[in-house]
């Protein structure tokens, strides 16, 4: 990036016309990321080359040996340790040299091999302790000593990958399965990155999903984290299996036309001494910012210092490092909206452009993400990054020529809680549809999100996913395709309505977490000990949407029917859908999108005979309905035909339409047809 043609005013401000009384802290903004890119990058038109710390810390292969290097400013003495010298800790001292970077050379080439477990002995002052490298490219539990420990990873022969071809290609827009690998097999147990490719996989190709984000890859030692309380930030979790599994899993996910983002953590860490990076040299301020500004109030995890180089050479590091090493194809980042503030948006509203740009706003942790997004996209043009971030802070999802923030899409976290508390505390007669629309359809100018009409969090013990919050204890005893009732069938209906309706308005993407498509049952609970560290409650029982007899596959069919078509019409292409009608008394709203119309009754008894959808926006032609919500195969009483042909006409005082039947909580899609 040429910085020195960033300059004001930038584009955001005509962009959002609201923004222009703070055009100066935008500028502000700017300038500081300017002057962070100087410092850490001088004049390099890239941060490629600065962001290679995994090329130079920890364990590397020489010409005649090993020699393995750890960034501890604070550290007094440091000692290697581990099996290959049964775990004396006097025997292979380090020396120290500058910048706090402590260096030992291992001669001969089967000094260290793979598989060997390995840790620092670190002394600062008085105490001596034990540290995992921070640069562990695997870490695991050593059988013998029961402790977890950094492995040496250096297998004969390097990854095979076939995906050159693959990752050349642009994305498309992003129809996104969020998924966690060790819960996703249908016994009781962790599930293995193997597991994944050969069971899982083929369900999401089939489903239609052309992306995959993956949940909890980096190294976490306590399993019902949901991977996020991250300790080893370079290595792939132990929990599923070796390295090469998981290259084997995104190597095919690729053959199969899968992108693989991944879920990645650098909004906070885990607070773990000797396991992760808190206290790495003995002192409070190598990673984290010092004193209790260092510790999130909520999480009790500790927060990086974004404002030193160090910190962000190991960030970016980290990045690259997974694009390159393991092909990831982008990232989901978590917790932005925590990074970005320093009261971390708690209790905070955002009900004003103030609240963007006070002193509250980490500009430390903005500029990390404007650097992280440059050096992302100059790695990998095609990579894809997902901000989750609920405060809507103005130009995320901009380039930074804009005066931006990077993003390529952020979530859209407001759909989600709007569906919940609609569904919770709304009669379904006193849904209000411009709300409806007002909520799926608003967003910053030329930024992009990605929809959802439930999240991860939703599955978890002490919330209900969509299906659950309705079915309620139907769910246990009404699933069986015979049985109907006013609970169960409005469940069912609405399951699919508020899909397709979230899928094909809420965003330029969509993301469904895994199991929601069919409604799965029970609650996600982790093993521990209130519950015997049972995993009964930590995995996907895909035994059900597989049971004929059961409507979770009515569910799933669906699903997979609405997001093919999504895809093979390119639907999400189009940046915006165009309200045709809203009416509230019927609860009807139709609209198009690319070249669909779609009709949604919300309406709980009411059937429209001879509902005029307009046409305009599609062209005049013959129209049929090519999906359905009511269809038989989706569980509907198949009331819409699919073989009526619909002509356009052009009435005075309606304008260029036709009639349609649009009956009780259905939805239904159009298209021009030349048949």
């Amino acid at each position: 990036m040429d910085i020195g043609r960033l300059e004001a005013p930038y584009e955001i401000t005509s962009i959002d016309p609201w923004l222009a009384p703070h055009a100066g802290d935008i500028e502000l903004r700017m300038n500081r990321f300017k002057e962070k890119r100087w410092q850490i990058a001088e004049a390099a038109p890239t941060l490629t080359e600065f962001a290679n710390g995994a090329m130079y810390f920890g364990f590397h292969r020489t010409e005649d040996g090993w020699v393995f290097r750890e960034w501890l400013p604070g550290a007094d003495d440091v000692c290697l340790t581990g099996d290959f010298n049964d775990w004396n800790k006097e025997s292979h001292p380090l020396t120290k040299g500058e910048n706090g970077v402590w260096e030992i050379t291992l001669p001969g080439r089967e000094s260290l091999k793979d598989g060997q477990y390995v840790k620092l002995w670190v002394r600062k002052g008085e105490d001596w302790f034990e540290r995992l490298p921070a640069y562990s490219k695997r870490v695991d539990m050593d059988k013998k000593t029961m402790r977890l420990c950094t492995r040496i990873w250096d297998p004969e022969q390097p990854f095979a990958w076939t995906d050159e071809e693959f990752r050349k290609q642009p994305p498309a827009a992003p129809l996104i399965y969020e998924a966690h690998i060790g819960m996703a097999q249908d016994k009781e147990g962790i599930g293995t990155y193997q597991e994944f490719a050969e069971n899982v996989l083929p369900r999401i190709q089939k489903l239609g999903y052309n992306t995959v984000q993956l949940m909890a890859v980096q190294e976490h030692p306590y399993y019902g984290s949901f991977g996020y309380q991250v300790t080893n930030f370079f290595a792939a979790a132990h929990w599923y299996g070796a390295p090469d599994g998981l290259k084997a899993l995104i190597n095919k996910a690729h053959g199969m036309g899968i992108r693989v983002l991944l879920d990645v953590v650098h909004s906070h860490a885990c607070p773990n001494e000797g396991e992760g990076l808190q206290k790495q040299d003995g002192t409070d301020d190598q990673y984290f910012i010092p004193g209790d500004r260092g510790w999130h109030p909520s999480w009790g995890t500790k927060l990086f210092n974004y404002s030193r180089p160090e910190v962000l050479h190991f960030l970016l590091s980290n990045l690259k490092y997974w694009l390159d090493e393991y092909h990831f194809d982008g990232f989901r980042f978590d917790g932005v909206t925590s990074m970005i503030y320093h009261d971390h948006g708690l209790g905070s509203a955002f009900t004003n452009y103030d609240m963007y740009f006070n002193m509250n706003t980490d500009l430390e942790a903005l500029n990390y993400l404007q650097l992280a997004n440059e050096l992302i996209h100059e790695v990998n043009p095609n990579a894809v990054t997902i901000a989750e971030d609920m405060s809507g802070m103005p130009g995320m999802c901009l380039p930074i020529e804009q005066g931006g923030i990077g993003f390529d899409y952020r979530l859209a976290m407001g759909e989600p809680d709007y569906w919940i508390k609609l569904l919770k505390d709304v009669r379904d007669e006193d849904w209000n549809m411009h709300s409806l629309w007002h909520e799926m359809t608003t967003r910053r100018p030329q930024e992009k999100v990605i929809g959802y009409c439930e999240s991860h969090d939703q599955a978890l013990v002490g919330d209900k996913t969509i299906l659950f919050r309705m079915a309620d204890a139907e769910m246990y005893t009404g699933m069986m395709k015979e049985y109907h009732s006013m609970t169960m069938d409005r469940a069912i209906e609405l399951h699919k309505i508020i899909r397709l309706f979230t899928m094909s308005l809420g965003g330029n993407g969509y993301l469904n977490f895994m199991g929601n498509e069919f409604g799965h049952p029970e609650w996600i609970d982790f093993p521990r000990e209130g519950n015997g560290w049972s995993y009964k409650y930590c995995r996907r029982q895909w035994s059900l949407v597989d049971n004929k007899k059961l409507k979770y596959e009515w569910l799933n069919d669906f699903d997979a029917a609405m997001i093919n078509l999504a895809k093979e019409k390119r639907l999400l292409d189009d940046p915006y859908a165009v309200s045709l009608w809203i009416d509230p008394d019927r609860k009807i709203i139709t609209y198009s999108r690319g070249k669909l119309l779609f009709v949604v009754n919300f309406h709980n008894s009411y059937s429209e005979p001879q509902f005029f959808l307009h046409a305009h926006t599609t062209g005049e032609g013959r129209y049929k309905v090519i999906l359905s919500t009511d269809e038989s195969r989706f569980g509907g009483q198949h009331l819409i035909d699919h073989n009526v042909v619909y002509q356009t006409e052009y009435i005075e005082g309606k304008g260029l339409g036709f009639d349609v039947y649009s009956p009780c909580r259905t939805a239904m899609v159009l298209e021009r047809t030349e048949d």
